[in-house]
């Protein structure tokens, strides 16, 4: 089924990946000799068609820093997402912020990338409680998760506004014959979460060859793409890097 206005967000946690390889122990995030920075990337992906920025602040800082959040939120003239993880902490720290969206997301210290959408099932409580407190201020809720019934049910329940499905397993077999198997799954589940009135959107190893039969999910109304990007940004510039991504969404 083919998707019209489908919106692209552009995770730029990889670009303070670069930075924080080298300029991690000097305590800043931009200016003079710090670079690249996450900034200049988001501006440069806003203008090129970028409909939302998408970044990750972890416990560990890994990439993205709290200065980078504020330095966004006070220039970006799109939406600003923020994935985090359910904790208090960051329900505070996004309180502060005030992004447009947040995505809840599991987090494991050991993991270089998001591995596995959130169990929803399984800590209902505590995502519970983050969900509230994001409504609470106002700020639309996403929940990272599998294609999985029960997941998607879970929710709804928790009146969440939209859910990010996990794509990772879908791309991680796209040329073995298990992906078709993957694809199946994300379509059920985006018809699912559209009859219960969740928004639809999706994320995860998306890239430029695999997008087409991302395409096939019926429903989606959003894509959070960046490593793919940033990775051919290397080659061809991050501004033609996302005109191309946006250009294969629509086709």
């Amino acid at each position: 089924m083919k998707n019209h206005q489908l919106l692209l967000g552009v995770n730029i946690d990889h670009v303070a990946t670069l930075r924080q390889a080298r300029y991690r122990d000097t305590g800043r995030v931009a200016g003079g000799f710090v670079e690249p920075d996450p900034l200049y990337a988001a501006l440069i992906a806003e203008q090129a068609g970028a409909d939302c920025i998408t970044i990750h602040p972890r416990e560990d800082q890994r990439h993205i820093q709290r200065k980078d959040l504020y330095r966004l939120r006070q220039s970006l003239q799109t939406r600003l997402n923020m994935e985090m993880a359910c904790t208090q902490e960051m329900a505070e720290f996004a309180a502060e912020i005030h992004p447009d969206s947040v995505c809840l997301v599991p987090e494991n210290r050991t993991e270089v990338t998001t591995e596995g959408g959130l169990d929803v099932v399984g800590q209902f409580e505590r995502v519970r409680e983050t969900v509230e407190s994001m409504i609470a201020e106002g700020i639309k809720v996403s929940l990272f998760i599998d294609p999985d019934e029960e997941q998607i049910d879970c929710a709804a329940e928790l009146n969440a506004d939209m859910v990010e499905l996990h794509t990772g397993a879908f791309a991680n077999h796209y040329y073995d014959v298990q992906g078709r198997l993957e694809l199946e799954k994300l379509v059920a589940a985006a018809i699912q979460g559209h009859e219960l009135s969740l928004t639809v959107n999706a994320g995860h190893g998306i890239n430029y060859v695999n997008i087409s039969k991302i395409l096939e999910i019926p429903h989606l109304h959003e894509l959070n793409i960046g490593h793919s990007i940033v990775s051919r940004a290397i080659y061809f510039g991050l501004d033609e890097a996302v005109r191309e991504m946006k250009s294969r969404m629509q086709l």
